[in-house]
């Protein structure tokens, strides 16, 4: 079998190596810890399926237009970055409007920046003063956001820092001390034991405020890297959660599990239910679920001016993380108002025109039969398989199927028509484009099988 375009610079051998799709995935859940909690297999499924949300990067820090977190004690000085909350008066936010632009762009779900490293928190809660109901706006903005999810028929999930670098139970001075000067190793602090007990409870206490008033279905974790958390403490904090309601997802960085930007959670070893790969697209994987997180301009918090992705750069990005059998969390940072820059918005709207139309080919799909190239992506699901096609050098594509797989129908998802399809003895296929590819970031085809798509071998195509 052969996978290949006419004339094209590179070939391919007949040397293939065959993956077996395997429906369910690899066991996650609360670590060596705890093997008998395990993922809440219906919650991850219909996660999958949902495949493209929305995330939100909010806080003080958008009046300086600077990083979230990050900028604490390099572009803003400690004492005034941790005092712009007094600051901060969103009057322009409007929950119903945030959830319809995540509507509009054809996302399924919205994770919320709840409590970042800095340690300030877009709700009220009972557990510090250090909250937006301090702030002039004097009200949280998660009770609204919770009741427009609702309505709209949309998913609300919290992302939740590990690290605080504002509380001071949390016994890191990281990443820029009050006297700018940047620490040079995590040495030990003054009972730091006993202060890190203090901040579990303190956090305990805050992600139960968040499961017991808004219902999350997620819990999305960072921060984790530094000494002060354990990979005993994120086993703990993901029993802890689970016990709170059983269906929660809870991502990779509640625990040790995660490789660098783009690691895999080891089922048998750490907590956590799914990877999360940090602006890049993870590599195609139908065994360990993933979410790709990545930002829609240069930063996670709004800056003025920022560089944005082109229309094309944000559909694609979907469209190719989806074909490796992964989710797309795509982030957007409000002004300091509370509006989404109109900018921003169009993006999105962009991606759910398209999403209007072929839909069907993201919602509810797996990855493949064909693993992922630099022309062409693939999806499926019941007996249809989705070409995402980027480009064509030429007006005809062959692909391999084994024999017994009949092709019984190709055409065009947005509408254009019924495309020749021939298929040869060893069961591949031809399919021409007398007109080429419409003008657009990517054309899907359908073709419709004989039998499930999902029964067939995902083919990996050796290069040289």
């Amino acid at each position: 079998m052969i996978l290949k375009f006419s004339n094209m610079k590179f070939i391919t051998t007949a040397l293939l190596s065959i993956i077996t799709f395997m429906p369910l995935f690899a066991q996650y859940g609360g670590g060596e810890a705890n093997p008998q909690l395990q993922t809440h297999q219906q919650a991850l499924e219909d996660f999958q399926a949902n495949r493209f949300g929305l995330f939100i990067h909010w806080g003080p820090v958008a009046l300086r237009g600077e990083e979230i977190s990050w900028s604490r004690g390099k572009a803003i000085p400690v004492a005034e970055y941790d005092n712009l909350y007094h600051e901060f008066n969103p009057v322009l936010f409007d929950a119903a409007e945030w959830v319809k632009t995540a509507v509009d762009a054809g996302m399924k779900y919205i994770v919320l920046t709840s409590k970042h490293h800095d340690g300030f928190c877009l709700w009220d809660s009972k557990f510090t003063e250090y909250d937006m109901s301090n702030s002039p706006y004097q009200q949280g903005v998660i009770d609204a956001l919770a009741d427009e999810c609702k309505k709209q028929g949309i998913e609300l999930g919290f992302y939740y820092s590990v690290c605080d670098w504002h509380h001071p139970d949390y016994p890191v001075d990281y990443p820029y001390p009050a006297n700018g000067a940047r620490s040079g190793s995590y040495s030990d602090h003054p009972e730091a034991e006993a202060k890190m007990d203090r901040y579990i409870t303190y956090m305990k206490n805050q992600l139960k405020e968040l499961v017991d008033n808004y219902d999350p279905f997620v819990i999305w974790f960072d921060g984790e890297w530094e000494w002060a958390w354990t990979h005993e403490m994120g086993m703990d904090l993901y029993q802890y959660l689970r016990g709170l309601k059983n269906d929660l997802l809870i991502n990779n960085r509640v625990d040790k599990g995660r490789r660098g930007m783009s690691g895999i959670t080891e089922s048998s070893i750490y907590a956590g239910d799914f990877a999360t790969p940090e602006q890049e697209i993870g590599k195609f994987d139908n065994n360990n679920p993933w979410e790709t997180c990545m930002t829609i301009g240069t930063q996670w918090a709004w800056k003025p001016n920022d560089k944005l992705k082109s229309s094309e750069e944000c559909l694609q990005t979907l469209i190719r993380t989806v074909g490796g059998d992964g989710n797309l969390l795509f982030n957007v940072g409000p002004m300091p108002d509370g509006r989404i820059e109109q900018r921003q918005q169009d993006l999105l709207q962009e991606m759910g025109d398209w999403l209007k139309i072929n839909g069907e080919a993201v919602y509810g799909t797996r990855g493949g039969p064909f693993l992922p190239t630099d022309y062409m992506v693939s999806t499926r699901k019941d007996q249809k398989i989705y070409l995402h096609l980027f480009s064509l050098p030429e007006n005809q594509l062959h692909l391999p199927f084994k024999k017994g797989v009949k092709i019984q129908k190709a055409y065009l998802l947005n509408g254009g028509g019924s495309l020749e399809a021939s298929q040869q003895k060893d069961g591949s296929i031809e399919i021409q484009f007398p007109d080429g590819l419409p003008e657009q970031a990517a054309t899907v085809v359908v073709l419709e099988l004989n039998k499930p798509s999902t029964d067939l071998e995902i083919i990996e195509r050796i290069r040289y």
